[in-house]
């Protein structure tokens, strides 16, 4: 197993970018940048030992910081969406920047994903490690309180990818910290994800309205085009949504570290399972993705190009005390953990 750091070029004002390239040495190989606390490359072997990148990715530094789908990079101080931009803590009223219809979504305009975070290498039981750290002072993007927030990436010499957050504030604030990579586990990106098996261990889901905000609250996935409780390609039942899939899952909520998903690719016999400690995953099949965006190799994404995984609180959860909390406090420290198992079948 190693980790080679190397320079990824400079950022428009002088700032240096570098590049973390961890190797297991069994075929998996994690591209890391201290930009956005991105996940740049996965690479996994398939079912005849041949490795491929099976992630959405850029060539070049200047694509990966305009990056409009938020390739592999770490969002927040929220992830996902807060109806209208607002929200109160203890009878205090904030008002956040509208990026997305009438909402705030994943962190606003300057969020997360364009930060310059600080990386280090560091030690793990479990693998090669490095941990990216952020400071957001208190009225960055017009959220209170300064948090400090850190990821940390490790390549385990099993396979497994895991990312944990953590973070800190001095002030009550609101925190949602989401890794959003879009995965085709192919290794073909001009190939599309509808063939992917899904499996989603969910028995609920949350409707949303046209502007992807929840509705009255979890509603049984049974009956419905939502049941991935049983393995079935992405593309069954795709078309007879109006956007695909948009929509957080509901999984058990007790903290522990859980099963959340698992895709199978036929043709490569990729498998990847995805286990959380979140009380939620926002499954996302990039419906919007309008081939505007051209990726490596000069591949234009377009829809249903790559799909995410995104474990997290439940969307516009500052707004609705009967979904799980989203505040955090000082003297607490919130955790969020995401486990990749990489395997074939």
């Amino acid at each position: 197993m190693s980790i080679d750091i190397s320079s990824y070029g400079g950022l428009p004002d002088g700032r240096e970018v570098k590049r973390y390239t961890l190797d297991n040495g069994k075929g998996c190989v994690a591209e890391l940048l201290d930009f956005g606390a991105l996940l740049i490359g996965m690479r996994t072997p398939d079912r005849d030992g041949t490795s491929a990148d099976i992630t959405l990715g850029y060539d070049s530094l200047e694509r990966w910081v305009d990056n409009p789908f938020y390739l592999g990079a770490t969002v927040g101080r929220y992830g996902n969406r807060i109806a209208n931009g607002k929200f109160s803590i203890d009878g205090v009223a904030y008002e956040l920047d509208i990026n997305n219809g009438p909402n705030n979504l994943h962190g606003g305009f300057n969020g997360f994903n364009k930060k310059l975070w600080s990386g280090a290498v560091v030690e793990s039981a479990d693998g090669d490690a490095v941990r990216f750290a952020y400071t957001s002072v208190d009225g960055e993007e017009r959220f209170p309180g300064t948090l400090n927030a850190a990821v940390t990436y490790t390549l385990g010499a099993d396979n497994t990818l895991r990312i944990d957050f953590d973070a800190t504030t001095d002030k009550a604030t609101v925190v949602n910290l989401v890794h959003h990579t879009y995965w085709n586990l192919t290794g073909d990106p001009s190939r599309n994800h509808l063939d992917h098996e899904m499996t989603i261990h969910a028995e609920s889901y949350l409707p949303v309205n046209d502007d992807n905000i929840p509705l009255d609250g979890p509603a049984p996935v049974e009956g419905t085009a939502f049941d991935f409780r049983r393995a079935k390609p992405i593309g069954t039942e795709i078309e007879s949504l109006p956007h695909g899939y948009d929509h957080n899952f509901c999984l058990a909520n007790d903290g522990a570290l859980r099963p959340a998903a698992e895709v199978y690719e036929p043709t490569t016999g990729r498998v990847m399972r995805l286990e959380t400690d979140q009380p939620g995953v926002q499954f996302y099949t990039a419906w919007w993705m309008d081939g505007s965006a051209v990726g490596r190799g000069g591949v234009s994404y377009g829809r249903y190009a790559g799909f995410c995984l995104e474990t997290q609180r439940w969307p516009d959860s500052p707004n609705r005390p009967d979904f799980p909390g989203a505040v955090l406090r000082p003297g607490e420290v919130y955790r969020h953990a995401m486990v990749h198992r990489f395997s074939v079948r």
